[in-house]
């Protein structure tokens, strides 16, 4: 590999941008390839049909050969975790979730509850959880979406965005009465039983905790489990 395609490589996995390599297996030409910007440094030109293969490969976290041509080597983007409610258990699960791997988000329209001294050191955005992830953190298929306000002005906006994305885990705190009234807001805004299926409620696996600390474990469990496939337990 070129040290100019090394350096451009690594700057954009330093910046957990997604970013395939892709190798011309007849003459070992290559080039960097991010959904969006079409190929970047390299001595590799691709046609809008192998760019459309290569960005679905990289949308799947999929390497491998292309057209008997071509091997893409996909660097996926990071596992995301979007928490909307910045409320004592964010408090602990944030930290958690970085520590566990994921790029982590605090979302809430109260600044009160938002302020950098509750969370040091991690992403803050204060504003309503619906256009935040329409305009600023859409959420992928590898991103988490937890909504701990408890409160379904804050929550409620935040499921609705959630439910219309790829998100490969959606969870809201309540307890399941709660949840019963929920899904009868989620009814009456248009969503089936198949939508509403998708929310992990109550939040969390059973470890019978009830301290912040304790159900900021259970959700980060339950959350990992579902990024490695693992069936959730009905509770």
């Amino acid at each position: 590999m070129r040290h100019e395609l090394f350096r451009e490589l690594q700057e954009l996995r330093r910046r957990r941008e997604p970013v395939a390599l892709v190798t011309d297996l007849r003459d070992g030409a290559q080039a960097l390839f991010v959904p969006g910007k079409g190929g970047l440094p390299g001595t590799l030109a691709l046609s809008d049909e192998q760019s459309a293969a290569i960005a679905g490969m990289l949308h799947q976290s999929v390497s491998g050969p292309l057209d008997e041509i071509l091997f893409v080597r996909s660097y996926a983007a990071p596992w995301t975790l979007l928490v909307v409610g910045a409320v004592h258990i964010a408090q602990f699960l944030a930290p958690m979730a970085r520590l566990a791997g994921f790029d982590v988000t605090l979302i809430d329209p109260r600044r009160a509850f938002a302020a950098e001294h509750r969370f040091p050191g991690l992403d803050l955005i204060v504003g309503w959880p619906d256009e935040v992830m329409e305009q600023t953190a859409p959420p992928t298929r590898q991103t988490a979406v937890v909504t701990l306000a408890h409160d379904p002005k804050i929550d409620d906006p935040a499921l609705f965005a959630a439910l219309r994305s790829p998100a490969f885990y959606v969870g809201a705190l309540g307890s399941a009465r709660s949840h019963a009234k929920r899904v009868e807001r989620l009814t009456a805004a248009g969503f089936g039983p198949a939508d509403i299926a998708r929310i992990a409620a109550p939040i969390g696996l059973d470890l019978g905790g009830r301290a912040p600390a304790e159900i900021a474990v259970s959700v980060l469990a339950e959350v990992v489990g579902a990024r490695y496939g693992r069936q959730r337990v009905p509770r």
